[in-house]
């Protein structure tokens, strides 16, 4: 058997990026060889061996072993892969194998589709992220690639992958330094709404200027998803804060720019395409957190006890301290999402925190000592954090008079 390096590594290596996983290719085996190797098959359609050792994907040729050389075998395994830049190899003696030069391409920084592209509609996505990724290299995508993949989103293959595979990839990209291209490029190629219409239907739907100065809400959602992006690593943030908005989508077009009630649609939005997709439950329940409250942060400070007392209440803050700071992270996202605003201060976070950190030194043992009736202990605990949130904001009146 003799062992090929293929696809991204191969790119990575030819670009100078780090390399942080590689595949390769076996020919000259089989695959009852590898497993007797100690190799772990994965997968049904098109199997993968995984190495006993490093953990690195082996693949077998995409062809008929007993056809043409072993090169010849190379070479078609790799005119059906994605796009030419990943369609290249290099040999145990290490010379690189490009039958479709994807090498030129990476000089003229283009992304473009091999012959077999289509063979696999999750490859509009796979591009989608690939130019994420690569577009901050000067890479884009030749104008028949992505004529190609707009006429694959508008199949019904294409809107019949997996669910699974569809939430795999945004997943994947929004751990990712800039995901907000993959999303417009998938609303650019028309590829966006089949799987994510909520946030598809967000592009021309106008906001009032004073409060929005780029105006389209689909932008402020990629400004925010932006903002997200400096603010957080966590994948689950920045879903949180992509979805905050989706219930201005459905903002009836007679009382447009404003979007009263836009919170609850947003709920109701974030349950949807959690029931299209798999998202996991660390992202929905804060996505649909930041859906409902994110206008209750913004506007902390001129509201009463009760409805902050509510906000720390639905974020769980005193048994997961953590998700307050999750939900404050993504409206500071929201609020720096706009266009002029992208370095402005978001004081709302530490006054939230302010009121927390005084409603978190109620002594809960010293109340417990005064009951034995687990109902009444709860209501003069919930009353004690009242009294501090209270006690908080008017001490941070006070302040504010002050300073002034």
């Amino acid at each position: 058997m003799k062992f090929y390096l293929v696809g991204g590594a191969v790119r990575d290596r030819l670009l100078g990026q780090p390399v942080h996983e590689r595949d390769w290719l076996v020919v000259g085996g089989s695959a009852q060889a590898l497993v007797e190797r100690g190799f772990r098959q994965v997968g049904k359609n098109f199997p993968v061996f995984l190495h006993p050792d490093t953990g690195e994907e082996y693949a077998l040729p995409r062809v008929d072993e007993t056809q043409g050389t072993e090169e010849d075998r190379v070479r078609e395994d790799l005119r059906r892969r994605d796009l030419t830049v990943n369609a290249m190899a290099i040999s145990p003696e290490g010379r690189l194998i490009d039958p479709l030069n994807g090498a030129g391409d990476l000089k003229e920084r283009v992304l473009r589709h091999t012959p077999a592209f289509a063979d696999d509609p999750l490859r509009v996505l796979r591009l989608a992220r690939l130019l994420a990724r690569l577009q901050p290299l000067g890479f884009k995508v030749c104008d028949d690639t992505g004529r190609l993949a707009k006429g694959i989103a508008g199949t019904r293959a294409y809107r019949g992958l997996s669910p699974d595979r569809v939430w795999t990839e945004i997943q994947s990209v929004l751990a990712e330094d800039h995901p907000r291209i993959f999303f417009e490029f998938l609303q650019a190629h028309a590829a966006l709404s089949p799987w994510l219409p909520e946030l598809s239907a967000l592009f021309g739907v106008p906001q009032p200027e004073i409060h929005h100065p780029e105006i389209d809400t689909g932008i402020h959602t990629m400004m925010v998803l932006e903002q997200a992006c400096r603010l957080t690593t966590d994948p689950a943030i920045r879903f949180a804060a992509m979805t905050h908005d989706l219930g201005k989508g459905s903002t009836p077009k007679e009382i447009w720019p404003r979007h009263i009630g836009h919170e609850q649609r947003g709920v109701q939005a974030v349950n949807t395409l959690s029931t299209r997709l798999p998202v996991p439950t660390r992202f929905k329940s804060l996505a649909l957190l930041v859906a409902g409250y994110h206008t209750h942060c913004h506007r902390c400070f001129r509201l009463e006890t009760a409805p902050l007392m509510e906000t720390l209440g639905a974020a769980d803050a005193f048994r997961r301290p953590e998700r307050l700071e999750q939900m404050l992270t993504a409206c500071e996202a929201d609020a720096r999402g706009r266009l002029g605003f992208e370095e402005a201060p978001y004081p709302q976070a530490g006054y939230m925190r302010a009121l927390f950190r005084a409603a978190s030194a109620v002594d809960a043992r010293a109340l417990a000592a005064r009951t034995s009736d687990p109902d009444e202990l709860a209501a003069l605990i919930a009353a004690a954090r009242r009294h501090a949130v209270e006690e908080a904001r008017h001490r941070w009146t006070e302040a504010q008079k002050t300073a002034s």
